[in-house]
């Protein structure tokens, strides 16, 4: 099949919704948002009248050069700390007169005074070295042994040393990718690296972005040629191509493509992490290696982990790097959790909604000003201790739209409620209703109703689950209408009792807010639907059956059998409001967001053929349990 290059202003565009960094956009891109407010040309904060910029190629201790772009203050009275943020993502525009329109994780840290630091990680763009895709940490390097930390280390060393009018401390931001380069500067961390601002940060690929509980996500499908293709030397533009599909149509393209064999037709053997996907279904010690949360020990800088509760792409990872490190140092260590999809904390979005769920204006301004500004400043700039001012967890509660703190996370007076799943109900009690339903692999059930082709999914994580409850194929339970409210805060543990017709199985649940009929609709409100008895998600999560006991050692299941299955649901600080309703879903196929599993056990699911996927029955029994953290 044909593959187009890119041109590259809309690569820009479309690495916009890989990485969600406002700051890697174009001038244009930031204009044509219809919700930031629009100012006269000339009154704009220009970069250029007030920073200087100077690139360089920094030597790393194995002798690899990595391009390094500097944002100086003009004003040169004073000293200044560096803010850095290594990416992947490129640090364009490159050439000395060619200046972004905005730097540093905030306008309000830009307008102020700090010196900016943009670097090309090893082996992307303008720097030299080979791409490792989430490189591996080696503890205790010798000699010119190098990875993600030295070369972090050996940046820090040098910037410090040949920056004029530095103060000698650094701090380190970035969102999704350059999040997970952020939280690798906490490993053997340079003494002059005193904050970190790790955000959306990927904590491992087997559970963020390219997997859910070892599920592939199908929808990140396209951007495994943003990450698969490796470059030979220094570029300024893109070396890699995406695949034309010729369909506005997500669902059907796949469903049409069929199992995720045929899909090498657009992603060859030079595609090196497609190959990698391929080889490594399990979780093994290809992916183990890569993860990073296990490496979070003894950390030393002080450490504001940010997340969005709709973040499609990477949940596990904040909520991972936080407690890691709250489990395994003694570091200030603190945890910002908005109403927000991947990266929307770094915009300047008037009203803050997911899909048609508003939850209120200006809420992205204000963390940037009074959470993010104030952290950075109070380590790089002020007492640099633990009165800093700012919550130990800050974190929005999604069902009152209203932001609440507390002192650890989940909060001490959060307490496990179970409900059972029983003949459509969710009760306190078990009951003796099972239900089955047939599961079509021919017919998935859809991951939402939108007919479009998007890169990577986002909005659903509020779509109303209507169309979904409604299918013979989606169990449905749910609480009788509240008489006062309930407020989830922390984990959600599904425990399942299940049976399958046949040897694999995937399993999904999703935790959905009901509604009462007269609820108003708001200006996001799509046009075809209503808010009146509303399905919001809250929170959803797969898991692929055959890693039930082992994400290293797949088993089938045996048919017809009795079988637990426990799935992890990330947080959530919820209320369900009093005339709402509490709804548990569960279902077996979530199109396309995970791919197809074929029902029956095959030892690699990229090689199965069309014949070993089968139409199944599923049963759950009446002994399932889900249980909550709710707030006292």
């Amino acid at each position: 099949m044909r593959s187009t290059r890119i041109p590259f202003l809309f690569l820009l565009s479309v690495l916009f919704f890989v990485t969600s960094c406002t700051q890697q956009t174009d001038s244009k891109a930031d204009k044509s948002n219809k919700d930031e407010t629009v100012t006269k040309k000339e009154d704009q904060y220009q970069v250029k009248d007030n920073y200087t910029k100077k690139e360089v190629d920094i030597v790393m201790r194995d002798g690899t050069k990595l391009h390094t772009t500097i944002y100086s203050p003009k004003d040169t009275s004073k000293k200044y700390p560096i803010l850095m943020q290594r990416t992947p993502y490129s640090s364009r525009p490159y050439g000395e007169d060619g200046f972004r329109s905005k730097i540093g994780p905030n306008e309000f840290l830009m307008k102020e005074g700090n010196i900016i630091v943009y670097q090309d990680v090893r082996g992307r763009w303008m720097s030299e070295g080979v791409y490792d895709n989430m490189r591996a940490y080696i503890p205790n390097k010798k000699d010119k042994e190098f990875d993600e930390a030295s070369d972090t280390y050996d940046t820090i060393e040098w910037l410090v040393n040949n920056v004029e009018n530095n103060n000698g401390k650094v701090g380190i931001w970035g969102i999704s990718y350059p999040g997970f380069y952020a939280t690798y500067s906490l490993l053997d961390a340079h003494p002059a690296l005193k904050a970190v601002s790790p955000q959306a940060c990927i904590g491992d690929f087997f559970f963020d972005d390219f997997h859910h509980n070892g599920a592939y996500l199908l929808s990140y499908w396209r951007a495994t040629a943003v990450f698969g293709y490796e470059k030979t030397e220094p570029v300024k533009e893109s070396w890699y191509t995406f695949p034309e599909l010729n369909s506005k149509d997500q669902y059907q393209f796949f469903l049409d493509a069929g199992p995720l064999s045929t899909l090498d037709q657009y992603y060859k053997e030079d595609n090196v992490f497609w190959t990698q996907l391929k080889e490594h279904p399990n979780y093994d010690e290809f992916w183990q290696k890569r993860g990073i949360i296990q490496h979070l020990k003894d950390i030393k800088p002080a450490v504001m982990v940010v997340g969005g509760l709709f973040d499609a792409e990477d949940l596990y990872g904040p909520f991972e790097t936080y407690e890691k490190i709250e489990n395994n140092s003694d570091n200030y260590n603190i945890m910002v959790f908005g109403p927000w999809s991947h990266g929307d904390w770094a915009r300047n979005k008037k009203r803050q909604a997911i899909g048609n769920v508003y939850f209120g204006d200006d809420l992205s301004l204000n963390f940037q000003q009074n959470v993010e500004t104030k952290f950075f400043n109070h380590f790089l700039k002020g007492a640099g201790d633990a009165k800093s001012g700012l919550a130990e967890i800050q974190i929005f509660d999604t069902g009152k739209k209203e932001w609440n703190t507390f002192d650890s996370w989940p909060p001490k007076n959060a307490e496990k409620k179970t409900f059972y799943l029983n003949n459509n109900a969710l009760t306190a009690d078990k009951g003796d209703g099972d239900l089955a339903f047939v599961s079509d692999p021919k017919k998935p059930v859809p991951y939402t109703e939108d007919i479009k082709m998007v890169f990577t999914p986002r909005k659903y994580m509020t779509d109303d689950q209507r169309f979904a409850a409604r299918r013979p194929d989606v169990l449905v339970y749910e609480t009788p209408v509240l008489t006062e409210d309930m407020t989830l805060s922390g984990e959600i543990l599904a425990k399942l009792k299940v049976a399958t017709t046949g040897t694999s199985a995937d399993w999904v649940v999703k935790l959905v807010d009901v509604y009462p009929p007269d609820a108003e609709d708001t200006e996001e409100t799509q046009a075809y639907l209503k808010m009146s008895n509303y399905h919001m998600m809250v929170r959803s999560e797969v898991l692929r059956g055959r890693f039930r006991n082992s994400f290293s050692k797949p088993e089938a299941f045996t048919p017809n059998t009795k079988t637990d299955v426990t799935i992890k649901l990330q947080d959530v600080h919820h209320t369900f409001l009093k005339g709402h309703k509490v709804q548990i879903q569960i279902q077996s196929t979530w199109f396309p967001f995970i791919d197809l599993n074929p029902q029956t056990f095959v030892p690699n699911i990229f090689k199965a053929k069309s014949s070993d996927f089968k139409k199944q029955t599923h049963t759950v029994y009446n002994d399932s349990e889900i249980e909550f953290s709710v707030l006292k």
